[in-house]
């Protein structure tokens, strides 16, 4: 059986649970927190969170997963058949990790852990982000899906991943980008009322 090692406050953990809960793909959950303990460095190079057991080795890194996941053919594939679009979804999770999660990443020391920023760095990091969101829009759909009609795994990245760049729109400039950019709430409603993500989301909550 998959063992997933992570905890329930780590995004990139969630959108990874929350895909294998729902493809209904049997795990372990193994609770621990980003360290650089021997023991741990030896499954996870980088110490980070997730890190995914298997029965042949250890994988790191959600994009990683996500691929591995989706080549293990279990349950209905949660990317297009052709080949552009399947692209097309991979795009659109570099745009959402490289242009949005990251740059906001830069404040979450302000705004999660007491470590203020600089005035300078949080105008810096609003210009990245509304860049990004701004490149984004370009090429997402919400249709009402952000590949389309379908869901992809590019929407649980999205869910578990805008949610705390959200957070700190909100708490450094009092902007609520969630309602403000087009087609995220929408997609937000919608993934809400999936029984994965609910899941997530208690088990999360009961973390905190």
């Amino acid at each position: 059986m998959i063992k997933l090692h992570g905890m329930p406050l780590s995004n990139y953990y969630n959108v990874v649970k929350a895909i294998m809960l729902e493809k209904e793909i049997p795990f372990e959950e193994v609770n621990v927190k980003p360290n650089q303990e021997s023991e741990y460095l030896s499954k996870s190079p980088m110490g980070k969170v997730p890190c995914m057991e298997t029965t042949a080795g250890f994988l790191t890194e959600t994009s990683v997963m996500l691929e591995y996941i989706e080549d293990l053919c279990v349950g209905e594939s949660l990317y297009p058949t052709d080949a552009f679009n399947k692209a097309k979804c991979r795009e659109l999770l570099r745009y959402l990790e490289l242009y949005i999660e990251l740059p906001a990443r830069r404040l979450y020391g302000d705004v999660f852990f007491g470590r203020p920023a600089s005035d300078a760095e949080k105008a810096t990091v609003k210009k990245l982000l509304e860049k990004g969101f701004s490149a984004l829009g370009r090429i997402a759909k919400f249709e009402p899906y952000f590949a389309g009609a379908e869901l992809t795994y590019v929407d649980f990245y999205a869910f578990f991943g805008l949610s705390p760049v959200f957070g700190v729109c909100k708490k450094v400039w009092t902007w609520d980008a969630m309602n403000e950019i087009t087609g995220i709430k929408p997609l937000f409603d919608l993934m809400n009322e999936r029984d994965s993500v609910s899941q997530v989301k208690a088990d999360q909550a009961s973390n905190t």
